[in-house]
């Protein structure tokens, strides 16, 4: 829930510069945010490591800050998290912006609320579909990945081991029946959570869409 709460703050305002601002380098930060949708995760994660590892220069900043290594860390697990699971965040959002357009808010302005006003009062509500798609596929993401989580996290019992790595240590072990029941989980967790953003971008009325 924490990466999903850093993606949501920090996914709102780099999807809406995406879907208004007119930089030319847009694109180029665009390519950027969906590097982790095309990259294998296990390239990321060795990257991740390098960067996180006390002679890297966040793992070495990190470290004389807090006293301790961001690799292997839980807060080195939750900052991996929200960077590959940004995509699935700042692209729902990306859209909804972009179809809601500025007119809403212009004419808010025009009405004397402030750009903080007008964006709480006018934008987010009316991208409601876009958060909580969001919000649904990064929680998902971040619950079932596994390359990154196992680079940057080091699968450590009761600091960084996650659901999707405890399988895996299953199989090796030959405990399919555990394997079984917790992929069983994951697997209709997922389908409840594709449901869910089914249903939230129903249109109201299907014969208006």
């Amino acid at each position: 829930m924490l990466t999903v709460v850093i993606l949501l703050l920090l996914g709102t305002p780099l999807a809406w510069w995406l879907s208004h601002g007119r930089c030319r380098c847009k694109v180029l930060v665009e390519a950027l945010v969906a590097m982790p949708l095309v990259l294998p995760p296990t390239v990321l994660g060795f990257y991740l490591l390098v960067l996180f590892a006390p002679q890297g220069w966040l793992g070495k900043t990190w470290l004389g800050v807090t006293g301790e290594t961001l690799a292997f860390s839980q807060a080195g697990l939750v900052l991996a998290s929200v960077l590959y699971s940004l995509p699935f965040v700042v692209q729902p959002l990306q859209r909804a912006f972009e179809n809601m357009g500025r007119q809403p808010l212009e004419a808010a302005w025009l009405l004397g609320a402030s750009p903080w006003d007008a964006f709480r009062s006018v934008a987010i509500p009316m991208a409601r579909r876009g958060y909580l798609t969001a919000a649904v596929l990064g929680f998902a993401h971040t619950l079932g990945e596994f390359g990154v989580v196992l680079m940057v996290g080091g699968n450590i019992p009761g600091r960084t081991q996650v659901l999707s790595i405890v399988i895996y240590e299953h199989v090796e072990n030959m405990a399919y029946l555990q394997a079984h029941l917790l992929s069983a989980l994951l697997l209709v967790t997922s389908f409840i959570f594709l449901l869910l953003i089914y249903v939230i971008n129903r249109p109201a009325d299907p014969e208006a869409a």
